[in-house]
């Protein structure tokens, strides 16, 4: 005989274990919708339809990309989905088309919330389209490697990315967008790699993560607010980049960025800000770079309010962008060029609130840097090498 006490908690357990299975996670597997791991067979559709069952379930869901080699012509993963808590394990690597087309985004996820994309690599194979700009020939604009645009809360963990078109990674439009542990490789001459653009975001974080382009290793455009970047490697490339802003009227502002311990070898520049010379209204405030170690880096801290490349539509202007409050703390390392600190500011929106200690920078290892200032203001604590020129 079962005591009254013993038959409650049996029923209990049969609740919980009913409520549990209700609350598994559904699984899909790529394979199971057709996708081939031989590198050449296009698993486009396969990967769609896998997205699409797991979009379509009511409760969590997760995407199994085994190992092997995946051929993806083009996907974008759509929302809004019936339940916000998607994995995309991947343990394989999707590869891209040999050649190039005229697709913006080679994947791209949309509206979309919850999703984690963990592990695996993405092989954007840009060589094609990097000859074609090397050659000077009429050329597609090329696609991003994985664009995350208008969703929210989104992890990237453990993923590798190599050889992109242009950007590898691109957050626009979303927030809550965490990147971790990632390693982000193209070689140092690829055109416009970026390693990550994050644009009219707030809310995005990246951390410990490996960065090797032929452009900015971190890139932050009009509208971008509340970032925290930490622990990443940058080099080579053209290090961690606010702008160019004020290309265009009336930007959205960029602020409270915060970045941190990270060490920028043989990278074109470290931390820089960078607006067109031109008088669109635009403003940087709020921002923190901090701990950083520099590696034979050209231009290790750098403002540059003039940006004109080829002289065309701004020569003779000045900057509308507004930059204020901004600090370099504990910086040091070595400068591959004389003038290791620079701050050509805007004739007219002269930078405000500069805030600098502890800098620490030589040239060529031993020799002194230089610093450079033009229309700034602000104040300088510490130990500071070059002197400072505010």
């Amino acid at each position: 005989m079962y005591s009254s006490s013993m038959m409650a908690r049996a029923v209990c357990f049969l609740l919980i274990a009913l409520r549990l299975s209700l609350h598994a996670a559904a699984s899909y597997n790529v394979v199971d919708y057709g996708a081939a791991a031989d590198g050449k067979t296009d698993s486009a559709e396969a990967f769609l339809a896998a997205w699409s069952a797991a979009c379509g379930a009511n409760k969590p869901a997760s995407i199994y990309v085994p190992g092997g080699r995946f051929l993806v012509s083009q996907a974008t993963f759509q929302g809004p989905c019936n339940n916000s808590a998607i994995r995309l394990f991947i343990a394989g690597t999707l590869v891209a088309p040999s050649g190039y087309t005229a697709a913006a985004n080679w994947l791209l996820f949309k509206n979309v919330n919850g999703v984690s994309v963990l592990g695996g690599t993405i092989d954007g194979r840009g060589q094609a389209f990097w000859a074609c700009k090397e050659a000077g020939r009429s050329c597609p604009q090329g696609a991003t490697s994985l664009a995350i645009a208008a969703s929210t809360n989104v992890v990237i963990r453990g993923l590798a990315s190599h050889n992109s078109e242009v950007f590898h990674l691109s957050i626009f439009a979303s927030s809550g967008v965490k990147v971790q542990r990632a390693k982000i490789i193209a070689p140092g001459d690829s055109p416009n790699t970026d390693g990550i653009h994050i644009q009219k975001s707030t809310e995005v974080s990246v951390v410990s993560t490996v960065i090797k382009t032929g452009d900015d290793c971190i890139s932050m455009g009009e509208g971008t607010s509340n970032v925290w970047i930490e622990k990443i490697r940058c080099g080579p490339g053209h290090g961690i980049s606010i702008g160019s802003l004020g290309a265009m009227p009336s930007e959205t502002g960029v602020q409270n960025i915060t970045v941190t311990g990270v060490t920028f070898s043989g990278t074109q520049n470290g931390v820089r800000i960078k607006t067109w010379g031109k008088p669109n209204a635009g403003f940087v405030e709020d921002v923190t770079f901090s701990h950083a170690v520099m590696k034979n880096v050209k231009n290790p801290i750098v403002i540059d309010q003039n940006y004109c490349p080829g002289n065309v539509d701004c020569p003779g202007q000045s900057s509308g962008i507004r930059i204020g409050q901004v600090s370099y703390v504990d910086i040091q390392g070595s400068s591959a060029t004389p003038v290791a600190v620079k701050f050509d500011c805007s004739p007219t929106n002269p930078c405000k609130g500069l805030d600098l200690r502890d800098i620490k920078l030589t040239y060529l290892g031993n020799k002194q840097a230089e610093a450079y200032c033009k229309n700034a203001q602000g104040s300088s604590a510490g130990t500071m090498t070059p002197p400072s020129c505010i």
